[in-house]
């Protein structure tokens, strides 16, 4: 069991890099967007390259970063269901929506992601618009990535939550705090172990 949170860990530590990385896509973004009203308040007309740059920096950086907020506890759930259940119930319902939702999903987008890619390269891909971007397959990889550390995040989740339910005792704090009240409001370890 402790072989496979030292996997989950090396997982989380992947997927936390890359999300931190990719979560630095926010500041370009953010003077993009800035210069392009700037540029459209006080000189006509906006640049549809600096239009397309906005929704490439925008999709990479949420692509890139679904994997983060997963393995973070960020992501959108019904707390006010989830917070009146038990711990193990929450890692049994957490173990059960990775295999039967979360990894078949990626599986497919993953698949699916690629050949979009690949025929976005071959075909030599770019804007509808002649002043827009070229190479098209840049963003569009950022599916199949993206959503390949979605997977990885899933897979890192079900192991914890895994060794939180079938684990001895002495790993339940370890493997647990995914299961725990809240990411913000862990509680303590006795409500952990219940």
């Amino acid at each position: 069991m402790e072989a496979l949170l030292k996997i989950s860990d090396g997982i989380d530590n992947v997927v936390t890099r890359v999300g931190k990385m990719a979560s630095l896509l926010a500041i370009p973004l953010m003077f993009v967007i800035i210069y392009d009203v700037i540029q459209r308040k006080f000189g006509g007309q906006g640049s549809i390259k600096l239009q397309e740059l906005e929704w490439h920096l925008h999709t990479g950086l949420f692509m890139l970063c679904f994997g983060y907020a997963y393995v973070r506890d960020s992501h959108v759930r019904i707390e006010l269901i989830r917070d009146q259940l038990r711990p193990r119930t929450r890692a049994i319902i957490e173990m059960i929506g990775g295999l039967l939702c979360v990894l078949p999903f990626c599986a497919l987008v993953i698949y699916f992601g690629f050949d979009f890619v690949i025929r976005s390269y071959d075909n030599h891909e770019v804007s509808a618009a002649t002043t827009g971007l070229t190479h098209r397959w840049i963003i569009k990889s950022t599916i199949p990535i993206g959503f390949g550390l979605l997977a990885m995040a899933g897979l890192s989740i079900f192991l914890k939550c895994y060794v939180f339910v079938f684990g001895p005792a002495n790993l339940h704090k370890r493997a647990g705090y995914y299961v725990g009240t809240h990411h913000a409001d862990l509680g303590d370890v006795a409500k952990l172990e219940d």
